[in-house]
């Protein structure tokens, strides 16, 4: 009897022991309401990988745009996407022009652009409200190609690209060209007019005349379709970004182009030290400000920035200096 009442004792002052020990527990739970916000604060803070630690994150931000800066956010995004799961990245292609109608009627979080923002486009967002950050991401080296089978083209200098391609040419065969080319019918491709590499080819090679418009030319917003029409074509002749040159050189002749220093071939080196002119330049994403309230949005930008120099050379692009890189950050932080 006597054990079995110690027994029961000793039961009894656990149990109230273990009632006291979940009280303080309680207690110092609402005493450290800051301390506790702090902590979660702590948790919330972005880490490199780019997902916050211990908060995951969800939703869906839609960017589209340049055909040219695309393999670069489809990188950024593929690999964003490993990290936080729940996030859809969606990234079309409709070409720079069709990117800013989209982001400046605010129905994208981010406009891809291979070359900056037109006035008139700059006009159209303030007019909604749409507040941006332009962000510098890579090099390109806009790339003239012809069909692996031309055995004759050496090089092209600028006034044969114009003469060639400007509205107003009356140019047919390669030998209206240069004397001695074979008397054969070109074929151009070419970039849509929603693109921003047809308005650069326009603005360093045409001089603003724009391109011409008839039987001897096709146009596409696609950089693959134009891969495909070029190699195809024994006399084709077209221009997109590098990175499609080299992801297809098994079946395209890249075309060095002559600035008036000499002829320049488009490399990872000429197009970095801007030697191949007047056909290297950098390609930008713009950031809607309002969208970058996300938090889904605000952290997938910090690390597509933080990242992309490193994901560039893989897709075939040139990084920009460090020192860039570390200035655009600073615009997402400001």
């Amino acid at each position: 009897m006597f054990n079995r009442n110690k027994r029961m004792g000793l039961l009894m002052l656990f149990m109230v022991m273990v009632l006291i020990v979940a009280a303080c527990g309680k207690a110092a739970n609402g005493n450290g309401g800051a301390a506790g916000g702090e902590g979660q604060a702590a948790e919330n803070k972005t880490n490199a990988g780019g997902q916050a630690d211990n908060v995951a994150l969800s939703g869906t931000i839609a960017i589209d745009g340049s055909s040219t800066v695309f393999p670069l956010t489809e990188a950024a995004a593929e690999e964003f996407g490993r990290e936080n799961g729940d996030v859809r990245v969606t990234v079309g292609v409709s070409g720079t022009g069709g990117g800013f109608k989209q982001f400046c009627n605010g129905e994208i979080a981010i406009a891809d652009a291979s070359r900056p923002i037109k006035d008139e486009e700059a006009a159209a967002c303030k007019d909604k409200g749409i507040e941006y950050t332009e962000l510098s991401v890579a090099y390109d080296g806009l790339s003239v190609v012809v069909s692996k089978e031309n055995d004759f083209i050496d090089k092209l200098t600028v006034e044969e690209l114009n003469k060639m391609f400007a509205t107003g040419s009356t140019v047919k065969t390669w030998a209206d060209v240069r004397s001695g080319w074979p008397a054969e019918e070109i074929k151009m491709f070419s970039p849509g007019a929603d693109s921003g590499t047809y308005d650069y080819f326009n603005e360093a090679i045409l001089d603003k005349k724009g391109i011409r418009n008839d039987a001897q030319i096709s146009f596409s917003e696609d950089d693959n379709t134009l891969v495909q029409g070029v190699s195809g074509n024994k006399n084709g002749i077209g221009y997109f970004g590098f990175a499609y040159y080299e992801e297809n050189q098994d079946k395209l002749k890249v075309v060095p182009i002559d600035g008036g220093k000499g002829p320049i071939e488009p490399t990872m080196e000429t197009i970095k030290d801007g030697s191949y002119a007047p056909l290297s330049r950098p390609l930008f994403i713009y950031v809607n400000k309002k969208e970058m309230e996300r938090p889904e949005v605000k952290t997938f930008v910090q690390y597509y920035i933080e990242n992309i120099g490193n994901m560039a050379g893989e897709v075939g692009y040139i990084p920009l200096p460090d020192e860039k890189y570390q200035e655009e950050a600073a615009k997402l932080e400001a």
